[in-house]
């Protein structure tokens, strides 16, 4: 009689559920050990998303800035000859700049070369704080877009009078911390009052370190010879580029080429692209530490696969077979590494927010830093969890429930 054939046997199926299941059991047996490998590819990925948040929120605090001063300022100076000797702009280039149509505000000042600027009489002449004295014109503060932090703008009365107004380094140079009817300073040799002292002006930032005289008084009392050094132009903002095209023309109609326009804007930008080089370098940091985790990752899970034979050998006993060994064994790596790229994305965010809050700026993460952050760690697992699977896989039943 023969005997029944017995059914055949196929090796039990891991569900997603059981795959998860069983990769944590090595991170809940040794928390300790986890908990510092995943400490090393949180730090990595931290510093990236820091990196590019820190980043992009410096750039949306630039663009904020640009989009409240406004992108249409253009400034006209004095360049070279084609002798290599300083130019001037004429007395009447202001005059002849406004006629262009679509300008719409236009200032100047002229720099007063060889005035000095001191706190008293009684400062050594060899300490002038290397300030610069400016004639300035009623219409500056409006057209570069400065604005007062302490008195009041020169006006029709004091334009003519030993008054000025100083920018925000000068002030702190001189140690002039608020304006008041009695605070006064020496300019070439004169007493001048301080009627106003300005914020820092982000567009026009050679304002910051100066003093500014009225046009006339200027004239008058220092020498000034009328020739503007720097003008200032708003144009209707469809036409910027137009305008800029004509302005070394229509400043200095016989010498155009002896004529730099520019849009300070484009200071800022650089400034911006400067910055850029720093993140660079600083993204590279955090790409080294990335992989100093996910070496520490992948001697957690060879040490693991040394200590667990027992383990691995009972499994296999059971019916488990390698590509189920190898799946656990991967799977913990990603897990491992997967807790550590989450809690570096959000001590990212974290350390983001806080420089953000810190510095008044916007608080910007781009998505992408997230999802890349957490696309590496995944990569970092699988590479630094795939030889000790394989080895784990290739241990024999035998071999490994034989190991002490």
């Amino acid at each position: 009689m023969t005997a029944p054939a017995l059914p055949r046997l196929y090796p039990a199926r891991l569900r997603p559920r059981d795959v998860l299941r069983v990769g944590g059991v090595g991170l809940h047996t040794r928390p300790v050990r986890a908990f510092l490998s995943a400490l090393g590819i949180a730090i990595g990925i931290a510093a990236m998303v820091a990196v590019v948040g820190i980043s992009s929120s410096s750039r949306a605090e630039l663009d904020r800035t640009l989009a409240a001063l406004g992108t249409n300022l253009l400034t006209v100076t004095p360049g070279r000859t084609m002798f290599g000797e300083d130019a001037q702009l004429p007395v009447e280039s202001v005059a002849m700049i406004a006629r262009i149509a679509p300008v719409e505000q236009v200032s100047a000042i002229g720099k007063v070369d060889g005035t000095k600027v001191y706190r008293s009489d009684r400062i050594p002449v060899a300490q002038t704080n290397g300030l610069a004295v400016y004639a300035a014109r009623l219409d500056l503060m409006d057209t570069v877009g400065a604005s007062l932090r302490s008195g009041t703008w020169l006006n029709a009365a004091t334009e003519r009078y030993p008054a000025v107004v100083i920018g925000a380094d000068t002030a702190a140079r001189l140690g002039i911390g608020a304006v008041r009817p009695d605070t006064q300073i020496m300019v070439g040799g004169r007493r001048f009052t301080v009627v106003g002292m300005l914020e820092p002006v982000p567009l026009a930032p050679e304002l910051d370190a100066s003093v500014l005289v009225g046009w006339p008084a200027a004239a008058d009392r220092l020498a000034f010879d009328g020739h503007p050094t720097t003008v200032y132009t708003r144009s209707v903002e469809s036409a910027v580029t137009a305008v800029q095209g004509v302005l070394a023309a229509t400043a200095n109609p016989r010498a155009p080429n002896e004529v730099d326009v520019s849009r300070p804007s484009d200071a800022l930008e650089a400034k911006q692209a400067a910055n850029q080089a720093f993140t660079g370098l600083l993204l590279g940091l955090g790409a080294v530490a990335l992989l100093v985790g996910g070496v520490g990752v992948a001697n957690t899970m060879v040490i693991s696969v040394l200590e667990r034979r027992a383990e691995i050998g009972l499994r296999r006993s059971l019916g488990a077979t390698r590509g189920q060994i190898r799946l656990q064994f991967l799977a913990e790596s990603l897990l491992l590494s997967a807790l550590g790229g989450a809690g570096g994305v959000l001590l990212g965010i974290a350390v983001t927010s806080g420089y953000s809050a810190y510095q008044g700026w916007p608080t910007v993460v781009p998505a992408w830093a997230m999802l890349g952050g957490l696309a590496a760690t995944l990569l970092i697992g699988a590479l630094s969890g795939l030889y000790p699977a394989i080895r784990a896989s290739l241990l024999s039943p035998t071999e490994a429930l034989a190991t002490p």
